[in-house]
């Protein structure tokens, strides 16, 4: 039997194991639900946090007292945050950061770009280039293409690849910079940008067209050149409104604005198309656009008249057919409505009563017939109109009627008119009593061919009286070059046989004489006119060293051509460089075409060296018909006679033996005879039928009978 006491200890041992065993499971579940909810709670608590702090892209995961984050936070920076507020919420030590970073972007490149700051002291250049360009060529050729001068690098690089656009944009900006002395040249890729201030208006056009000429393609030019405003002296504005219409015969303006409030009066007042209106300086007062417009609703009121401002004074003038109180009212709202400082002088024509004898004039001048005085009726101004425009092409008419003229006035008007159409320029006045005709013609029987004119038209007995001038250069029988006609041929000369020069240099190569010998002969007749000799070069070189190779080479043409005996006196020389081309200058063969010497026609009328003889005035009365037929004829035959004598003088030669020419004198005194009357009636039937050719077909009847 066993011990009692033993059995009692093993029941409290087993008591006791399994009262451990039952604590201890009781602990493990106490601790596992402890551990579950310490990291439920966690969890929770960090991805509120991570929510409430914008990191959207955090991910929460725990694992016991573990708090791990993942996810893919924007920057560095971003991830530092979200750490940062996860450890505020839990112990540091208990977050594990799995976070990664998204990968960053390539860089982009930067903006490319150069500004050239031109002027008299050089250039500056600032901006940005790529590391690739070569910077000092870019320097070094600056320095070229101005002329020397310094150019201040302020130019800063970057390690990228030179973008599209770039070189050709660069290279227009270089050529931008030294056309331009005064500019600013901002050059991005594939664009432009030029500002640039030229001395006047002429300069501005030039490069502009140079610079347009000069831009490649794909490159874009954003161009504002300025140049000064003119000085205006007077400062004038002239409206005027009549049966022609209304138009503006001046006008000038001292800014956009006031330009653009005397333009739109003028349209209101009645001017068709598009009028100009010159700005300038020197207006007289600021509210000058407010007296013209005033002026302008002026004339526009009075529906025909003129207004002329001429600095401060105002001129208002309205015609006869205005009325009076019309007039008056609109003469007063003018003053009332002139600025401080301007003066009004109001006039108006009165009507004029027929006075002193009746008065018929016509003046020719370029083609132009401008008719003034008096006719009888419509009828005969439309006869007398159609006459002038058969005549001389365009008619100027201001002709009034008068039923109380004298009888036979038209017909002393159309003679008139019909004495004037040998004559270039002229003037016809005609009276009761008197023609009276003065002018230039290019024929030495003008005269008597109005004269015959008039006999013709009127018969004998009526009185005129001529002074009419004979210009050579008129003479169609002369056949002498106009100034156009002069330079075409020089230019012509030169292109055919060109004169060539040394490279770089001022000599000329080669022998000119070909060339000049033609030069001399075209001149011979063309040296009364003014006339540029001008020399142009490519654009390979600076702006400066190409206007002055340009000048001495054409100083060098001048200097041949005066040792040649070609009549330089009204001849100047010029030197243009590369400003003027007409090729391309990329090519071999354009550059060939800019080099060139060029003639250049500066006024279209001769220098007068000496003034001219004065017209010989010849009065008389006209002769019957007949008279004057056969007198002109007796003048033409003379003429022509005279004209023959030199064709006829035998050419020198060796003399004859007394016997030989005793014997052929007779034989070729029969045979000159012969040639010389057959030439002579050429010559005379064409000259009488130019005097009168409304008597062809008598003429012609009387040389068939």
């Amino acid at each position: 039997m066993a011990n009692p006491e033993r059995r009692r200890g093993r029941a409290v041992a087993a008591a006791s194991l399994i009262a451990l065993a039952a604590a201890g499971g009781l602990s493990y579940l106490a601790a596992r639900e402890a551990a579950d909810f310490i990291e439920t709670r966690s969890a929770a608590d960090v991805a509120q946090a991570m929510a409430g702090g914008g990191f959207d892209w955090a991910r929460v995961s725990t694992d016991g007292l573990i708090v791990r984050l993942t996810g893919t936070a924007p920057d560095e920076v971003q991830r530092f945050r979200a750490k940062s507020r996860a450890e505020a919420v839990v112990q540091p030590g208990r977050v594990v950061d799995d976070i990664e970073v998204a990968a960053r972007a390539a860089l982009e490149p930067p903006d490319f770009g150069i500004e050239l700051l031109r002027n008299d002291d050089g250039v500056s250049v600032l901006g940005l280039l790529p590391r690739a360009q070569d910077r000092a060529a870019l320097v070094a050729g600056l320095r070229r293409a101005t002329g020397g001068k310094p150019v201040s690098d302020l130019v800063e690089t970057a390690d990228y690849p030179v973008p599209p656009g770039w070189d050709d944009a660069l290279a227009f900006g270089l050529r931008a910079t030294q056309l331009a002395p005064r500019a600013k040249v901002s050059v991005a890729p594939g664009r432009v940008v030029v500002r640039a201030v030229t001395d006047s208006a002429g300069a501005r056009a030039d490069l502009e067209a140079a610079l347009n000429r000069a831009r490649p393609q794909g490159v874009a030019l954003d161009l504002d050149v300025t140049a000064p405003r003119p000085v205006i002296a007077p400062f004038t504005l002239r409206f005027v409104k009549d049966m022609a219409g209304a138009r503006f015969d001046a006008c000038a303006a001292d800014s956009e604005t006031a330009r653009d409030a005397i333009l739109t009066a003028g349209t209101r007042a009645g001017i068709a198309g598009t009028p100009r209106c010159t700005l300038g300086l020197g207006a007289p007062s600021p509210d000058w656009a407010q007296a013209a417009v005033a002026g302008i609703q002026a004339v526009d009121a009075l529906g025909a008249g003129a207004v002329t401002l001429s600095d401060a004074d105002v001129a208002l003038f309205a015609p006869a057919s205005v009325p009076a109180a019309e007039f008056d009212r609109a003469a007063g709202r003018l003053q009332a409505a002139l600025p401080e400082g301007f003066a009004l002088t109001a006039e108006h024509e009165k009507a004029a009563l027929p006075q002193g004898p009746a008065e018929f004039l016509a003046t020719v001048n370029a083609g132009t017939v401008s008719l003034r005085g008096r006719v009888a009726d419509a009828r005969m101004r439309e006869a007398v109109e159609s006459l002038a425009r058969a005549r001389f092409g365009d008619v100027d008419s201001a002709l009034r009627l008068d039923d109380d003229l004298p009888e036979g006035w038209t017909l002393r008007a159309i003679a008139a008119l019909e004495a004037m159409g040998g004559l270039d320029r002229g003037r016809a006045t005609v009276s009761p009593d008197l023609i009276r005709i003065t002018g230039v013609a290019g024929s030495q029987t003008a005269s008597d061919n109005a004269a015959a004119r008039l006999a013709e038209r009127l018969g004998a007995g009526a009185r005129y009286e001529l002074a009419i001038r004979y210009d050579r250069r008129l003479d169609p029988v002369l056949g002498l070059p106009s100034g156009v006609e002069c330079v075409d041929g020089l230019n012509a000369a030169m292109r055919e046989s060109e004169i060539g020069f040394e490279p770089s240099r001022s000599v000329i190569a080669g022998d000119p004489s070909p060339t000049l010998d033609r030069i001399a002969a075209i001149m011979a007749d063309c040296a009364e006119y003014r006339i540029e000799l001008g020399g142009h070069t490519d654009a390979q070189g600076s702006e400066e060293l190409n206007a002055e190779l340009s000048r001495a080479r054409a100083q060098a043409v001048f200097e041949a051509m005066r040792a040649h005996g070609v009549d330089v006196s009204n001849m100047t020389v010029r030197g243009y460089g590369e400003s003027r081309p007409v090729a391309d200058n990329d090519t071999e063969a354009g550059r060939e075409a800019n080099r060139r010497i060029e003639f250049t026609l500066l006024a279209d009328e001769p220098v007068v060296r000496e003034p001219p003889a004065p017209a010989r005035t010849v009065a008389g009365v006209t002769d019957a018909p007949e008279v004057v037929r056969a007198r002109a004829e007796q003048a033409a035959l003379a003429a022509a006679t005279g004209a023959l004598a030199p064709a006829l003088r035998p050419d020198p030669a060796p003399a004859l033996p007394p016997a030989i020419a005793a014997a052929s004198e007779p034989a070729l005194a029969a045979v000159q005879g012969a040639i010389s009357l057959q030439v002579i009636d050429a010559l005379t039937v064409p000259a009488i039928e130019a005097a009168f050719p409304d008597n062809g077909e008598a003429h012609g009847e009387g040389a068939a009978e």
